[in-house]
């Protein structure tokens, strides 16, 4: 990945110096921004997501999608060949109780 995070510590030590501080704490300052800045771009920016991996999740769900909504409609088909096979059994059940009595 080509993302780097940049930070101009000379710059930032004249903002310090003219802000009132001494030249060892605006120095240390810089030091300190500019090492959490570099620890982050080391350990952080390979935990971004890319245009690239959004893509492939996107496909991944898509194929998630299309199967979760084949499952449905066979699950769908299956429920309204039991209820329909259930209204048969009643019928025939309502029946036989009205001939006994």
């Amino acid at each position: 990945m080509g993302t780097t995070i940049t930070f101009d510590t000379h710059a930032f030590v004249k903002q310090l110096k003219s802000a009132g501080f001494n030249d060892n704490q605006a120095e240390v300052q810089a030091q300190t921004i500019n090492q959490a800045l570099s620890d982050f771009q080391s350990n952080r920016l390979n935990e971004l997501a890319t245009k690239a991996d959004l893509l492939t999740v996107k496909a991944e769900l898509q194929t998630e999608i299309t199967s979760t909504k084949a499952e449905i409609a066979a699950s769908r088909s299956e429920t309204i060949k039991w209820v329909a096979g259930m209204l048969v059994v009643q019928a025939g059940v309502v029946a036989a109780l009205v001939k006994l009595l």
